[in-house]
């Protein structure tokens, strides 16, 4: 998508930055402000989804409410060249990931600092109600002046829920640093967060993740069923206060883990200041290989890297596209048997002595190849059947037929049915139908339609779905409940007094009513019910006024106090001006000097003005005027020739 070099008559785009899963990023300037920003520009194919756009507008909102010296502000967000962008601080550094690539692990002091600093920010966001979701080394700032910045709150958030993800099971974020809940395809919240803090925290001790893998798949199952090994048996140098920090922050089960990212500051302050953090109560993550020490590196120093690097790094990062089925693996293990037996005789006698016979051995909650081993040595043949079982583990026999005990001829083929777990479902795309159409597509794929609520929404007819959980893709067990939510169509709402607010706030407001917006500028009222420049000087319709969420109100935003002409004052007495500016608004200030006049008649009169008539002034703009002071002209006198004569002699 091609963005023009103005993207409105504020903000100046310079150069593009990066691209990345959602957006571009550009930097930019402000022209109002003359400060360089940088502008992340939305891609066409969620720009033009209007329920993604209207989360990432409230999203946005909030985030831009984050106020921490350890957040990256965002400034102001807008619509512009058939898109939307938000306008961020740009942040003079490096990003973590930057750091850690070229220097690897640092020191365990500074990668505790820098882990407190972060959740301190996180600690603010959750307080707001907002969650991460993708906390990683890419979106943590380390500023020149040794400061800790976290971007991208917020955004993660309508990104994760868009329809035009969810219809195709991606999930955002990077599966290094996933939480197990987001590899399971649940929920995130705010121990979500402290987990992925965990990772980053890990890795910046010991200079690599906690668990690695070749594909993404493999990596979040280690998440979900693999205990990371202490950081100390990587790096020797960690203290155990800090192995105990991080092994709390990573426990698999949320209940487990620090309940807030402050609880987890705290622990971390506490190892600054050489205080033991206790080990927590679950059992210790297995120790990993001793000899796989990483060399810990000295702190970094700050590195002259152009602003605009930073951003490119973030964005540059791939995005993980990783669809969250755990195949059943005992499919694989059952190819192999299947193979095998293909190229293997089965023969002998029965078990109790009578010829041609044998008893079938029981085999039921044996591993497939325990089983099939001992089947093949009593002489059967073997057909291997898969069937899923909520019970029974991947890979365990469920049972035989014939089964175990029957008596029957040797060489005969014995059934054998191996559980391959739970099956799983694909939960169908429903937000956009209704309910009748929902609950068929949902029954049709062998789940259940389960909690259904009620909700306003003023971009859904009544009676169609446009909330659904699990997401569109999630794979679920058989019978799994999906929980829905309805249109119940627009909501009345009422049109909040927004006179006297900043045109954000008021847009704020309107926002979170559901309802749209435009803007118009006019001059303020005179006094003394003039508006200050930039608020709102009203709406329409008017505050009171009953309307449907979706419905579009207009602000009207005040521009200041009209220009107001300069009248001609000169030929007026003081008096007079002082009448006619009064009547405008402005103030007469008569020249302790004066102006000589010839003309008798200008006497006492303004006979000049500062402004000049016809220029434009201000509310309580000073016009200064001269008063003329008359003074006849000298008279000329003629004098007569005199005629000299010399004295007698």
């Amino acid at each position: 998508m091609e963005i023009p070099s103005e993207l409105t008559d504020r903000y100046h785009v310079t150069s593009h930055i990066a691209r990345g899963g959602m957006a571009d990023v550009h930097l930019g300037m402000d022209t109002l402000l003359n400060r360089k920003v940088a502008i992340k520009v939305l891609h066409s194919q969620f720009s033009s989804d209007e329920a993604f756009v209207k989360r990432f507008r409230r999203e946005a909102l909030a985030a831009a409410n984050l106020t921490h010296p350890n957040i990256v502000g965002i400034y102001d967000w807008g619509q512009a060249a058939g898109t939307y962008f938000i306008v961020m601080e740009i942040v003079d550094g490096r990003s973590l990931r930057d750091v850690l690539k070229s220097e690897g692990a640092l020191l365990h002091r500074r990668a505790t600092e820098i882990a407190a600093e972060t959740a301190a920010a996180l600690s603010v966001a959750h307080t707001a109600g907002l969650v991460h979701r993708d906390v990683k080394p890419g979106n943590i700032l380390l500023a020149k002046d040794g400061t800790v910045k976290v971007t991208d709150f917020g955004i993660a958030r309508a990104f994760d829920d868009s329809q035009e993800l969810t219809k195709t099971g991606a999930v955002i974020g990077t599966a290094t640093y996933f939480s197990p809940e987001q590899a399971q395809g649940a929920s995130a919240d705010a121990r979500s967060d402290v987990y992925s803090l965990g990772v980053v925290l890990y890795e910046m001790l010991t200079g690599r993740p906690p668990f690695m893998g070749d594909s993404p798949m493999s990596v979040a199952f280690q998440h979900v069923s693999t205990e990371a090994p202490p950081p100390s048996s990587l790096n020797p140098d960690v203290p155990e206060s800090l192995d105990n920090v991080v092994t709390k922050a990573l426990r698999k089960d949320p209940a487990a883990r620090y309940q807030s990212a402050e609880e987890m500051r705290q622990d971390l302050l506490a190892t600054l200041q050489g205080v033991e953090v206790p080990q927590p109560e679950a059992a210790a993550a297995p120790a990993g290989d001793s000899e796989s020490h990483t060399r810990v590196m000295p702190p970094v120093p700050p590195a002259t890297v152009p602003p605009d690097e930073v951003y490119r790094q973030i964005e540059e990062e791939p995005p993980s596209q990783m669809p969250f089925i755990i195949t059943a693996f005992g499919l694989l293990v059952a190819l192999g048997i299947l193979l095998f037996f293909l190229f293997s005789l089965a023969g002998g006698d029965g078990d109790n002595g009578e010829p041609g016979t044998a008893v079938v051995p029981t085999v039921r909650n044996l591993t497939s190849e325990a089983a099939l081993a001992r089947l093949q040595a009593a002489g059967f043949e073997i057909a291997t059947r898969f069937e899923t079982n909520d019970t029974v583990e991947p890979g365990v026999v469920v049972r035989t037929d014939p089964s175990g005990g029957t008596t029957t001829n040797v060489g005969d083929t014995i059934e054998v049915f191996i559980s391959i777990g739970s099956q799983e479902f694909p939960v169908p795309p429903v937000v956009g139908q209704t309910l009748a159409d929902a609950r068929q597509m949902i029954e049709a794929v062998n789940l259940s339609v389960g909690l259904i609520e009620t909700r306003p929404d003023a971009d859904f007819a009544v009676g169609v779905v446009i909330e659904q959980s699990p997401a569109a893709g999630v794979e679920v067990g058989e019978g799994t409940p999906i929980g829905l939510v309805i249109s119940s169509g627009p909501e009345v709402v009422v049109i909040p007094d927004l006179s006297g607010l900043s045109e954000r706030n008021a847009i704020s407001q309107l926002t979170d009513l559901g309802l749209k917006f435009t803007v118009n500028e006019e001059y303020s009222p005179n006094p003394p019910d003039e508006v200050p420049d930039g608020e709102v000087i009203r709406t329409d319709p008017i505050a009171g006024t009953e309307a449907l969420s979706g419905d579009t109100i207009l602000i009207v935003v005040s521009l200041g106090p009209a220009p107001i002409e300069v009248p001609n004052l000169q030929e007026l007495t003081e008096a007079e001006a002082q009448a006619v500016l009064d009547g405008l608004g402005l103030v007469l200030n008569v020249s302790a000097s004066t102006q000589p006049v010839v003309d008798q008649l200008q006497d006492g009169l303004i006979v000049s003005q500062i402004p000049p008539a016809g220029n434009m002034a201000q509310p309580e703009d000073i016009i200064t005027v001269t008063l003329g002071i008359y003074q006849p002209l000298p008279t000329t006198t003629t004098v007569p020739p005199t005629t000299t004569t010399e004295p007698d002699d």
